[in-house]
């Protein structure tokens, strides 16, 4: 990310130019480009893909701007709004939900103050519910971007993100 470009300010206005000259200079964009490889240096660089650098990407390269958004849209991977940095993944599968499933998400969301599919003010969380995370032995559980944490309450929870948080700030 540009040093210019902190979360709070790409979540406010967006990248600045020069913030997207940046990252468009970086990249060899020619109508042959890996369009999918480009996507994922700008989404890198940003957190996600903001509208003033597909357009340039589209200048630049001479790709159509419907076929970058028609990829975009495609795929999961890309983002066209701002995420937290940290993905947080409550399982509501079988076992989950008969374990409390519920009271885990409903925790999650009380201690971060946002709901499924939002992100913290500080872009720290992003949260969504996944049908399942194949770790039913631990039910219920979340992931933390590759993080497993299992056996929860909302008591651990509260606890799991409270230190979670600590140790990355």
């Amino acid at each position: 990310m540009a040093e210019n470009a902190t979360p709070d300010r790409l979540v406010s206005q967006g990248p600045s130019e020069d913030d997207v000259v940046a990252a468009l200079d970086s990249l060899d964009a020619r109508p042959e480009t890996n369009l999918i490889g480009a996507l994922q240096e700008v989404q890198d660089r940003f957190g996600y893909l903001p509208s003033p650098a597909l357009e340039a990407m589209s200048e630049r390269s001479g790709i159509p701007l419907s076929r970058i958004y028609g990829v975009v849209t495609f795929y999961a991977q890309f983002y066209t709004e701002p995420r937290g940095r940290h993905t947080i993944l409550c399982c509501r599968g079988t076992a989950c939900h008969v374990k409390g499933a519920g009271r885990v998400l409903e925790a999650v969301e009380r201690e971060l103050g946002i709901e499924e599919g939002e992100s913290t003010p500080d872009l720290m969380f992003y949260l969504e519910t996944v049908a399942c995370l194949g770790t039913c032995f631990l039910a219920p559980v979340i992931m933390i971007d590759n993080e497993y944490f299992g056996m929860l309450t909302p008591q651990k929870v509260a606890a799991i993100l409270q230190n979670f948080r600590a140790e990355r700030q």
